[in-house]
């Protein structure tokens, strides 16, 4: 047997190649255990099982034999001709003395075609060719063993004439195979156009992050630096301060030892004429000659009558002391001067001036003579069928402002921003319940905030009686904290702001709001 008859026979009729551990069915056949394994596998599913080259049916699955001659022989054959091993592509199954590619491939014939054998081949409609493949029995009906025409919609699968006519397909909607290809192909291009378009829009998000990302340090250096040199500042302020205050502390101690020491001499001269008077009254009462006690004794009882009417004892209590209340007032100007540098290099202000506008609330809430504050006049929110709330006299259309507000600590209140705009009466006029107001509420010891009637609630109770209101209008960020220490943050609203903010403040169950400043 020449070399090309020993390559047919152990060349396996799935992949068309040498065989690689090659196994035998009942029938006789052989193939490669991971071809025939495979082709076995796609049958498991309607459990009939046949032999790809004599279309022998079997009951069940058939069991594998390892065929070691046939395996040996297939081992040498490569042994002698190395360059087999990378043989690779279909050839033409009629070309038996040498190795022809395959053009085509007939699928009721199950053989591949050169193009010499294409030209004499049978030009029927039966003959359905196709590009060349090394397993032409898979285009075919597992059942049937007709060619596969049809395609069924309803359990989206290839089927053959009889599974449309007589099987489990009956009377399904089915399509000839290219006209259903050409329906999903068109629905791949839908589906193709929808991912591309959300691929691109990932991409750009992507993009938008990775850009973001690179921005971070070059973010956080500035956010850094720019703190930093805030700091420093401050730093430098205080160590001025400092200075100033040990400065002035140093001037007042050398100004009262001064004092001190001027009333220490002037005390320890008076200490000395007294001892010095003493010593001569006590002479005077040591003499025996009235004469000279009378004469010399009526000098001093002169001079203690004198001095009795026109000397004024200094007040020693007060000499030496240090004026503290000045320090205080000093310290207490700077710092309030350095907390305005701050925010002046911030750009933030301290909003100043605010109060209620009375022409804006009802008779449910009182606003004192000062209009800093509202309370509640006893009546529960629930119960209200009017605005009982108030809005600030002063609005904001452009800037960063902060504020604070106080309350009494009790649970019944509501701050927030609104524009100029909002409703007056019915359900949606409350702060929050509508999309012209942000508001911050606290209710049974728990905080929440809405937006256009959204309520979120949040997480921590309420336990401080002062909350502090931040606006950046530019960067359209209204946050709420509440002043504790350390600061927590309770909420930032973020938001595009379209008209000027005016404070609104609400009130119930015997709560009260009022401005700090």
């Amino acid at each position: 047997m020449d070399s090309v008859d020993l390559k047919d026979e152990l060349t396996c009729s799935v992949c068309l190649n040498i065989f690689r551990d090659p196994v035998t069915l009942r029938c006789g056949h052989n193939f490669c255990m991971e071809c025939i394994d495979g082709l076995l596998g796609k049958q498991d599913s309607t459990r009939v099982y046949k032999c790809p080259v004599c279309n022998k049916l079997f009951s069940k699955r058939p069991s594998l034999e390892r065929n070691v001659t046939l395996s040996s022989i297939a081992q040498r054959f490569l042994s002698a001709k190395p360059e087999q091993k990378e043989e690779a592509g279909i050839f033409c199954t009629y070309c038996i003395h040498s190795s022809v590619a395959a053009v085509k491939s007939c699928l009721l014939c199950e053989a591949s075609l050169c193009e010499d054998h294409l030209r004499v081949h049978s030009k029927s409609s039966e003959h359905v060719l196709s590009n060349p493949t090394a397993s032409p029995e898979v285009t075919k009906c597992s059942i049937h063993n007709e060619i596969l025409k049809y395609y069924c919609s309803k359990d989206k699968v290839c089927i053959c004439v009889s599974c449309s006519l007589v099987g489990k397909h009956k009377g399904h909607q089915v399509d000839l195979l290219p006209d259903a290809a050409h329906n999903m192909k068109e629905q791949l291009k839908d589906i193709h156009e929808s991912l591309t378009k959300l691929k691109d829009e990932t991409e750009n998000k992507l993009k938008f992050l990775q850009d973001r990302k690179t921005k971070l340090s070059e973010t956080s250096a500035e956010i850094k630096e720019r703190y930093r040199t805030i700091i420093q500042n401050i730093r430098s302020q205080l160590d001025l301060l400092e200075t100033q205050v040990v400065s002035d502390v140093s001037r007042q101690e050398d100004k009262a030892s001064i004092s001190l020491s001027d009333l220490i001499q002037q005390l320890e001269n008076e200490r000395d004429d007294l001892s010095a008077i003493i010593r001569n009254i006590k002479e005077i009462c040591d003499m025996t000659n009235p004469l000279t006690v009378l004469q010399d004794g009526a000098v001093f009882i002169d001079e203690e009558d004198t001095e009795d009417k026109e000397t004024e004892e200094p007040d020693i209590h007060t000499v030496g002391n240090f004026d503290e209340s000045l320090l205080f007032e000093m310290l207490h100007t700077k710092i309030s001067d350095i907390a305005k540098s701050i925010n002046n290099y911030l750009f933030c202000h301290e909003a100043t001036g605010l109060s209620l506008d009375a022409n804006t609330t009802s008779g449910y809430l009182c606003l004192s003579k000062d209009l800093k504050s509202a309370s509640c006049m006893g009546y529960g929110r629930k119960d209200l069928t009017t605005h009982a709330q108030v809005l600030s006299t002063k609005s904001f259309s452009s800037g960063r402002h902060y504020w604070e507000m106080e309350n009494n600590g009790t649970n019944g209140w509501m701050i927030g921003m609104c524009y100029p705009s909002i409703e007056r009466n019915g359900p949606k006029s409350w702060a929050g319940d509508n999309n012209k107001s942000w508001g911050l509420r606290r209710e049974d010891n728990k905080y929440s905030v809405s937006h256009d009637g959204q309520v979120i609630s949040l997480c921590p109770n309420g336990s401080v009686d002062r909350v502090r209101v931040y606006l950046d209008y530019e960067a359209g960020r209204l946050s709420f904290y509440e002043l504790c220490h350390p600061l927590k943050h309770l909420h930032t609203f973020k938001t595009t702001f379209t008209e000027p903010l005016h404070v609104v403040s609400s009130v119930w169950n015997q709560s009260w709001l009022r401005f700090r400043s």
